[in-house]
């Protein structure tokens, strides 16, 4: 996370309602032999207390006992070019967007999968309007049975959130305004026209 304050500036509940929106981050868990890191779709509650997810019962981080882990929602990102702002001695950086929840990771009865995995992919689904919904109705019982032994269910407890928001808000609107067209027009990284139009929303001092 950038520890320039100005890109810290985020209100809790909109770093939240970022990753809420995003569904899929990184989760980050110590072990005896190093950090385990796993990539995972997950439900956010409204209040932002508890994330819902599952994880492939060989994941190595299903075999570990509950206890403390982080989850990295990340967003658009991109390089900026010196060029662009148009201004003197100016360096090149990347510009972000990322949330990073922490807390703890708890294993849930292996009853609750069914219904994590139907309010999962109904949240997903609802964005597909107005393709008709996929449910587990779908798929045969003995198949859906056999593939529920396979994953197993988790609550992440969040108590800490911190975001970083580096949109080029540390600079002159004319200049943050230039940056933001480089970016549009020749973004390298992820979701540049996103973030492009996210910059040109940043004033200075503030972010998103």
């Amino acid at each position: 996370m950038h520890p320039n304050p100005a890109f810290r500036q985020e209100p809790c509940a909109g770093n939240l309602a970022f990753a809420r929106d995003r569904g899929f981050g990184t989760l980050c868990v110590n072990a005896p032999d190093g950090p385990l890191i796993s990539h995972i779709p997950f439900l956010l509650d409204t209040a932002g207390g508890a994330a819902q997810l599952h994880l492939v019962r060989s994941n190595p981080i299903a075999r570990l006992p509950d206890g403390p882990a982080a989850l990295a929602v990340t967003g658009p990102d991109g390089y900026v070019s010196p060029d662009w702002y148009e201004v003197a001695d100016q360096v090149p950086t990347w510009n972000y967007i990322a949330v990073h929840l922490r807390g703890r990771l708890e294993r849930r009865p292996q009853a609750e999968m069914h219904a994590l995995l139907d309010a999962q992919s109904a949240h997903f689904e609802a964005m597909l309007d107005p393709k008709p919904r996929w449910t587990t109705a779908k798929m045969g019982a003995e198949v859906l049975e056999r593939m529920m032994r396979q994953i197993v269910p988790y609550t992440f407890h969040v108590t800490d959130v911190q975001g970083t928001w580096k949109l080029s808000q540390n600079k002159p609107d004319d200049v943050r305004l230039r940056a933001a067209d480089g970016m549009d027009a020749y973004g390298i990284g992820s979701e540049t026209r996103l973030l492009a139009a996210m910059m040109r929303g940043a004033t200075e001092g503030e972010n998103g």
